[in-house]
This record gives C-alpha cells, sequence and structure tokens, in this order.
C-alpha cells in the first residue's frame, strides 16, 4: 500500500494521511470464524472414538478448525492495518438493481422441499430435484437436462458415499434397486 503526501495550501509542508480505522464487520467475521474454528478444535478434542488408523475421524475437525482460527487472525490482522474490501466490480453484478427476492424464494423453497422429501424419496431422487429445482430458480430453461445432469450426480454421490466412503445415504423409494 502506498502512502500519497499532499502539501498544505498555505505552508508547503506535507501531511500524513488520514488514518483509517479498522471495519469492525471484517473484525466482527474474524471473531466468528475465531471462535468456530476454536469450537471445532475443541469438540474434535472430545471425540471418543475406537479408530485403529492413525488418521481417524479427529483429523479433518483438527485442520478445518486450524484453518478457520489462521483465517480469523490473517482477516483480523488485515482489518486492524486498514485493508478493505473492494466492491463487487464484476461483469455479471449490477449493483444498480434490488436485490431478486423472487429467486431467492425459490431456492429456499426448493432447498425445504428436499429436507421435507430426504426420507421418504431418498437421496437419489430427492438429491435430482434439488439440482433441477436450483437450475430451474436459477433461470434454467431445460428442464429434461437438468433432471438428467442431477439424477447422474445424485445416484454417484450415492454410491460414492456408500461404496467410497462406508456412509449411507437414504435409498428411500429405491431402496433395493441402488
Amino acid at each position: 500500500m502506498t502512502e500519497t503526501r499532499t502539501p498544505t495550501p498555505d505552508t508547503g509542508r506535507t501531511t500524513a494521511p488520514a488514518e483509517r480505522r479498522p471495519d469492525r464487520a471484517q473484525l466482527g467475521l474474524a471473531a466468528v470464524l475465531l471462535l468456530a474454528g476454536a469450537y471445532t478444535v475443541h469438540d474434535a478434542t472430545t471425540l471418543n472414538v475406537g479408530f485403529a488408523d492413525p488418521v481417524g475421524p479427529r483429523v479433518f475437525p483438527y485442520v478445518v478448525g486450524s484453518v478457520l482460527v489462521v483465517l480469523s487472525v490473517l482477516l483480523a490482522l488485515a482489518a486492524l492495518r486498514g485493508d478493505r474490501p473492494e466492491a463487487e466490480a464484476g461483469e455479471d453484478v449490477d449493483l444498480d438493481q434490488p436485490s431478486d427476492w423472487v429467486t431467492v424464494a425459490k431456492l429456499v423453497g426448493v432447498l425445504v422441499f428436499t429436507i421435507a422429501t430426504l426420507g421418504l424419496l431418498g437421496w437419489a431422487v430427492s438429491g435430482a430435484l434439488l439440482f433441477a429445482g436450483a437450475a430451474w430458480s436459477l433461470g434454467s430453461t431445460t428442464l429434461v437436462r437438468d433432471v438428467l445432469v442431477g439424477t447422474v450426480l445424485s445416484v454417484l454421490s450415492w454410491y460414492g458415499f456408500f461404496v467410497g466412503l462406508g456412509i449411507p445415504l437414504s435409498p428411500g423409494i429405491l431402496d433395493g434397486i441402488l
């Protein structure tokens, strides 16, 4: 960050730039990240698992919690130093337009529907409907393709969890077929 000094009008001497106050929103986010990371690491220490492998179920929470703590410290240092994030300037972002609450409501509805039907329909069907519904909410007009892609993704993820990780997801109405 470069400092620019401006001459004063009457004396010609230069003055230091005005001090920037730390961004309280960034400091608040850093505090939340620190609490989440500390809680995750603490919770990982209380896991009682009889796992013989050196890389057990505790490793992942330790890594995630440690990364959260490190990121919170880095964010707090950046905020205290006076760094501020820039407004989104991407070509697909129009800051003059209001929020699209209809799309948000559609996405929330699709998510609530998925949560409500997961036990009954199972992950393969609910996941396919989740993907197709989210694509529809965001403006897709190719429903058949969205359902097919959602079906492939949800079935592959179901098998990935079941076969690869040994974690059974709800098969729902496809019990005995999957």
